[in-house]
This record gives C-alpha cells, structure tokens and sequence, in this order.
C-alpha cells in the first residue's frame, strides 16, 4: 500500500446517491484473473452509450474532470455486493480518496485494506464541495489525515472523524501483510519454540 498521509487533488463529482458495487464495476468484468486492468472499466456503464461509445454526459468523460484523483458522492456508496475489484477499479482509475456522508461496511472494509481513504462528510459539506466542483474549473481539495481536516483553495474547511487504526494504517501504508510482518520477530520465536517442543 501507498502512504497517504496529505493528498491535493483535482474533484470529480458524482451527484448520485446509493451507487452500488455492480456500477463501480460491473459483472462482466469480474472474469478477470489478474487483479491490475480494472480502471478502464470504472463505472463502465455509465461512461458507455448502450453503443458502446463513450458518454460525453457523464462527470468522468467530461475533459474538465480528466486526472482526477478525489470522487466526491452522495450516501450510501458502494452499497451492494461484497466485489473487493469496486476498490480496484477505483484507485486504478487514479482514485485516492472519496469523500460522501457515508458508506457501505463491506466497501469501507476493502477500502482501508487496499489504501483508498474514505471521508465521511456532513450531507451539507459534500452538497457544498459537489457545487464548488461544479462551478470552478480545476477545483482542487486537500486531504490531510494529520488534523483529519479537508480544505481548498475558496475557503472550505471541514473535519472529518476516522477509525484511528484505519488512519494508521493509511498513513503508514500498511497492508494486513504488512502489519503481520511488524512481529516477525516474535513470530520466528514462536515458531522456533515450537518446532523444539
């Protein structure tokens, strides 16, 4: 995992509340056996006409949104199936953060094992960033998981609460492989100990 401790980014905004797992990433794309590609079928639904052509209507096609790495969104996201890949695809689409009044358990679970930092705002401040990301061109926000506050450059500043080991975990980009490796010491002990028993 990355370490994330203090992002600057251009906002995406997706004005859409409830948006499951099938639409991060749909079904079809669950074939794959790698687990690296997923980006390029982010929220493949929408991005695509029933043509198969890209949709010019939807936030991510637009070009004024093109490298954006912080999603702000409405309630609820990533409600639905268990599917880790809906956190793949995101940050493999360049995703750092999404900042929404809340969020599916299971998603928030695969978010903090994989690095993506979910920020959980009031239902006023994510309509406030969601028109600020409208109405200016470039709108960029900062992250900061040290005050755990997130500000631009109009003055907007909010705080956020977060699990403190989910905050150590992004700040120190640890994976659960990562963390069982912190006591490898005492792990080589035990085992030692237990193949002369």
């Amino acid at each position: 995992m990355e370490v994330l401790r203090k992002h600057e980014g251009l906002v995406a905004p997706l004005d859409k509340v409830d948006v499951d797992t099938d639409q991060i990433i749909p079904k079809q794309f669950l074939k794959r056996v790698e687990r690296t590609g997923f980006g390029d079928f982010l929220f493949y639904d929408w991005r695509s006409t029933p043509e198969g052509t890209s949709n010019p209507e939807f936030v991510l096609n637009q070009p004024r949104y093109s490298g954006a790495t912080i999603l702000v969104t409405g309630r609820n996201f990533g409600c639905g199936s268990s599917r880790e890949h809906a956190v793949w695809a995101l940050m493999q689409f360049g995703f750092k953060a999404v900042i929404a009044p809340t969020f599916a358990d299971i998603f928030s679970n695969n978010s903090s094992k994989n690095g993506l930092a979910l920020i959980k705002l009031s239902p006023e401040e994510v309509s406030e960033l969601l028109r600020r990301a409208m109405k200016f061109e470039a709108y960029k926000v900062t992250v900061d998981l040290e005050p755990c506050r997130v500000t631009d450059a109009h003055g907007f500043s909010a705080s956020f609460t977060m699990d403190p080991e989910i905050r150590k975990r992004l700040m120190e980009g640890l994976d659960d492989i990562a963390i069982t490796l912190k006591y490898e010491a005492e792990i080589k002990k035990y085992e030692g100990a237990a193949a002369a028993r």
